[in-house]
């Protein structure tokens, strides 16, 4: 795995129902289209990848699929619809992991609800996985906590194809054992998802 010849792709999972968000916000449609900093939530995910070195950026799409690809319009992105989102994660994760391209020696995770996640945090991430060769995956941490996104090699798409229900790239790492790498990262960015309306306002600050 050459840094000369790497290529890694960016999976961003938008395909969930977010029922905890829909719950407290019926009005909204998709928790990925609520507005944050003047755009959709899934577009900051989106203009982290794109801004980073992972290509290409596959945004996986699900429930109110129509809405949410409406607002990709133009974006230099590969969108691929998982028509089984209300499976849970693992049907997510393995349909954008179809649709990356053979020549990529891995791929990153993004989550649509994580808008803080920077374009230099993913190539932290990315290096860290082109600089061991023989790892298969490596997870930022935050104060010894796991977070996200998980960056996952090639060697480990099987184990990635093999997760069902809500199971994610989590069971990966648990399988993976030893060649995980963690990477402290000092940015809560990385633990900052939102699950409910008031965790989006409180993002947003005073």
């Amino acid at each position: 795995m050459s840094q000369a010849t790497h290529h890694v792709a960016a999976i961003i999972l938008a395909a969930g129902m977010a029922t905890r968000f829909r719950a407290a916000d019926p009005a909204n449609t998709s928790k990925v289209l609520a507005q944050l900093d003047g755009k959709p939530l899934l577009r900051h995910a989106i203009d982290a990848a794109l801004a980073s070195r992972a290509r290409p950026v596959i945004v996986v799409t699900g429930h109110a699929q129509a809405d949410v690809e409406a607002a990709l319009t133009g974006l230099d992105i590969i969108i691929a619809h998982n028509s089984d989102y209300a499976s849970g994660l693992a049907s997510s994760l393995k349909r954008g992991l179809v649709a990356v391209p053979r020549d990529c020696d891995g791929l990153v995770v993004l989550l649509a609800d994580m808008p803080r996640v920077s374009a230099a945090i993913i190539d932290r991430l990315i290096a860290a996985l082109m600089a061991q060769p023989q790892a298969l995956a490596v997870v930022p941490t935050f104060n010894g906590q796991r977070a996200n996104p998980v960056v996952i090699a090639r060697a480990a798409f099987p184990l990635l194809a093999r997760i069902d229900g809500d199971q994610g790239a989590r069971k990966v790492l648990q399988t993976a054992g030893d060649k995980v790498i963690e990477l402290p990262i000092d940015d809560d960015a990385i633990t900052a998802d939102i699950d409910t309306p008031d965790a989006l306002r409180a993002l947003k600050g005073p």
